[in-house]
């Protein structure tokens, strides 16, 4: 296999190659021979991409051909983009024989390589792949015995090919060796320039090889040293070039993993205080609850106020402690597939029934189904809906999303029309007790993704096209939240 174009090892076999020409070029200048070498190595090179293109044609149908026979297998149309993409190649390694062809037995044998294809191609299409669909077995078994004999041709065509082209290789060879023992005496004429290519080859290895890997040492030290913001230019076009974007994105994803692991401790840290506590706080807060409610039956005045305000705290400390309870416990509960457009409508009807929307427009669009717990995924979209009305404001919009994601799972993204986020902010928004508002716990959106985790997916924000705030919660495929929920 040939490296690809632009890496590093391609460029290396190219300076050392083109030493190697430097050599043979003396010979051929010393005899005045030139044109004659470099025309037979032309033709050898053409002859030698003639062979390998005819051989490539061959192992290309046998790859169309074994997604053919998946196809026929597995029963299904799964491998019909792998067999659109071998066909594409079979078509590409024609159209460049039919080019290089020669003569004219060589343009039929191709031509007829190409008729072979097209019947191919179609009896995949119309005659196979439906009888696979259809369970027709009958007219699979008919189809595919067509479609060897075709494959078959092709192939035998290709490799006929290959042997005419290679035959011509064989006499390009012989007559490059008939000059190639008169021109020795001129080679050491030559010997100087050789000398001083050769160090601007090294000069070149050093620019394009030397100095990237020096960059990536740099960046691996700084990395070892605890910098996970660390990046390597990636303005080199091999291989090293690749290389290096591969290690800005390990670094990224490990910078993100790490905030990810912090973030997880501090919410594992907060649940098993609330796990050890919340009851024993609840008991009280009940108790002082109840007597603040008895004594404002008979309070009048500055003391009846005063109690609201008792009263008030108290059921914050409560919906404080129903927060860490949720932190602590946010897998818990059986699943079932919901429908994600009739879930968020339901949300913004009991929140537009609880007047916790005012006077913001709430517009949900698109349609998913998803496994998930009901009352905690409800939890989520309540959260979120409720937050972009609050930023909205009234007056404001809000827009709900519902979308299918290509992994088969669904994103729902909830944008306001607010003040949206501070950049300083959000990297904050998703840890315990920090909020931006003057009211509130700050607890909604960590149980929130705490929760959106235990199935399986997460919580992100960014701008929407609202201006404001956008959150998207993606859920995985069924299979995947199994998984997770198990």
């Amino acid at each position: 296999m040939l490296p690809t174009s632009g890496s590093t090892t391609r460029k290396l076999l190219l300076a050392f190659g083109a030493l190697v020409a430097l050599f043979t070029a003396a010979s051929g200048f010393a005899l005045a021979r030139l044109a004659d070498i470099h025309d037979g190595s032309h033709e050898l090179r053409e002859a030698g991409v003639r062979v390998r293109e005819a051989l490539e044609l061959a192992t290309a149908v046998r790859d169309q051909y074994a997604h053919l026979a998946h196809t026929i297998i597995l029963g299904n149309a799964s491998h019909v983009h792998f067999h659109e993409e071998s066909r594409a190649r079979v078509e590409e390694l024609t159209r460049r024989l039919r080019e290089q062809a020669q003569d004219a037995e060589e343009r039929a044998w191709v031509a007829d390589i190409q008729e072979n294809g097209d019947a191919l191609d179609r009896l995949y299409r119309e005659t196979l792949l439906p009888a696979v669909l259809a369970k027709d077995h009958a007219t699979v078994t008919s189809a595919h015995g067509r479609a060897l004999e075709r494959v078959s041709l092709i192939q035998a065509r290709a490799e006929a090919l290959a042997r005419r082209f290679d035959t011509s290789i064989g006499s390009f060879e012989e007559h490059v060796a008939a000059v190639e023992h008169t021109s020795f005496r001129w080679a050491l004429l030559l010997l100087g320039g050789a000398t001083l290519f050769a160090v601007g080859v090294g000069i070149y290895i050093g620019n394009s090889v030397a100095r990237p890997v020096a960059r990536l040492s740099e960046g691996a030290a700084r990395l070892a040293e605890g910098n996970l913001d660390t990046r390597i230019p990636e303005d080199d076009p091999g291989e090293l070039g690749r290389l290096a974007a591969q290690f800005n994105r390990m670094t990224e994803a490990l910078r993100t993993h790490q905030a990810q692991l912090v973030q997880h401790e501090k919410l594992a840290s907060v649940g098993r205080l609330a796990a050890g506590v919340a009851h024993e706080i609840n008991n009280p807060l009940g108790v002082i609850l109840g007597y603040v409610r008895i004594l404002q039956r008979k309070a009048e005045g500055a003391l009846a106020e005063d109690l609201r305000v008792v009263e008030e705290e108290a059921v914050r400390c409560q919906q404080i402690v129903e927060g860490l309870l949720d932190l602590s416990r946010p897998g818990q509960g059986p699943v079932e597939q919901l429908p994600l457009r009739e879930t968020c409508e339901d949300v913004v009807a009991r929140l537009r029934e609880a007047e916790r929307l005012g006077h913001v427009q709430v517009r949900v669009a698109g349609a998913a189904n998803v496994w998930a717990q009901p009352s905690r995924l409800r939890q989520v979209l309540l959260n979120l809906v409720k937050n972009a009305a609050e930023a909205a404001g009234n007056g404001g919009t809000v827009e709900v999303h519902i979308a299918s994601s290509q992994d088969g799972g669904a994103t729902v993204a909830v944008s306001d029309s607010g003040p949206g986020v501070k950049p300083e902010d959000r990297r904050r928004l998703f840890e315990p007790f920090f909020t931006t508002k003057s009211t509130g716990t700050g607890l909604g959106l960590a149980v929130s993704q705490a929760i959106a985790e235990a199935h399986g997916g997460r919580i992100e924000a960014d701008t929407g096209p609202l201006g404001g705030a956008r959150f998207t919660l993606r859920l995985p495929p069924v299979s995947t939240e199994r998984e997770a929920m198990s």
